[in-house]
C-alpha cells in the first residue's frame, strides 16, 4: 500500500492532511515533531514512499528532518509545508533535498496533485533504492558522463554522482535533448507533470543543486548552461 509519513506539530493541520491522504488511498504515519518523524522513518524506511514535513516544527525542524531523510534515501519523495512568509526556507528546503513545497493555506486538491505527482515519480524506480527493472537502451553516454536508466545513476569519469529522483529526471530530459534549449516550463512539465501548481523557481533551485554536483566550477558551468530569458541546455 502507498505509505506516507507526515510530520506536523499543529494537530488541526495534520488531521486535515491525514483525512485527505486516506481518502486518496494512502496509508499514513503521523508525527507531531521532528524527533518522532525520524524515529518513524527509521522503523519503516523500506515502506515509506513520501514524507510531508512542516518546516517550522519546534526542536528538530522540518529542514533537519529533510536532510536526515535524504541522507538515508535518494528515492523517497519529500514535500515541505511552508508559510507564505518563509520564502528563504522554501529555497533552503529544496537545496537540502526536498522535491517540492506547498504553501499554507492550501487546498486539498492542490496538495493531492503534488503528492500524486511525486508518488508516480517515486514508483518509476520500483520498490527500493536498488532498482532492477529491465529498461531498454539502459545507458546514455555524453562525453565524460553516463546516465544509466536502469540503475538510475549518473557517473562522471566513472565516479558516481548521487542524485535525487527529481535531479535524475531533469538529467534524463537533458540527455534526451543534448544541446537543445529547454524552457523552465518544459522541464516542469516533464518532471513534475501537467497538473503542477507551483512556480518555475523550483527548476532554478534544482539546476543550482545539480551544478554543485556536476560542474568542476559551479559558478562557471560548462555543461549545464543558462539560456537567458528561457531556461537551460546541456552542452555536449
Amino acid at each position: 500500500m502507498k505509505k506516507i509519513l507526515i510530520a506536523e506539530d499543529e494537530t488541526s493541520i495534520r488531521d486535515f492532511v491525514v483525512i485527505n491522504l486516506k481518502r486518496a488511498g494512502y496509508e499514513v504515519l503521523e508525527a507531531s515533531d521532528g524527533i518522532e518523524a525520524k524515529s518513524l522513518f527509521d522503523d519503516n524506511s523500506k515502506d515509506i514512499d513520501i514524507a510531508i514535513l512542516d518546516i517550522m516544527m519546534p526542536g528538530v525542524d522540518g529542514l533537519e528532518v529533510c536532510k536526515y531523510l535524504r541522507s538515508k534515501s535518494k528515492r523517497i519523495g519529500i514535500v515541505m509545508l511552508t508559510a507564505r512568509t518563509q520564502e528563504m526556507d522554501k529555497v533552503t528546503g529544496l537545496l537540502v533535498g526536498a522535491d517540492d513545497y506547498v504553501t499554507k493555506p492550501f487546498s486539498p486538491s492542490e496538495l493531492m496533485a503534488r503528492i500524486d505527482a511525486i508518488y508516480r515519480r517515486v514508483t518509476l524506480t520500483g520498490d527500493s533504492d536498488d532498482e532492477t527493472n529491465e529498461i531498454e537502451n539502459t545507458a546514455v553516454t555524453l562525453n565524460e558522463f553516463t546516465l544509466d536508466l536502469r540503475s538510475h545513476t549518473l557517473t562522471k569519469n566513472g565516479e558516481n554522482i548521487d542524485l535525487t529522483q527529481v535531479e535524475f529526471q531533469i538529467m534524463e530530459y537533458f540527455f534526451s535533448n543534448p544541446n537543445a534549449a529547454l524552457s523552465r516550463s518544459d522541464i516542469l512539465k516533464f518532471v513534475w507533470g501537467d497538473s503542477y501548481f507551483g512556480d518555475e523557481k523550483i527548476v532554478d533551485v534544482n539546476i543550482h543543486r545539480l551544478r554543485n554536483k556536476i560542474e568542476d566550477e559551479p559558478s562557471s558551468p560548462v555543461h549545464l548552461i543558462t539560456v537567458w530569458g528561457m531556461g537551460y541546455k546541456w552542452i555536449v
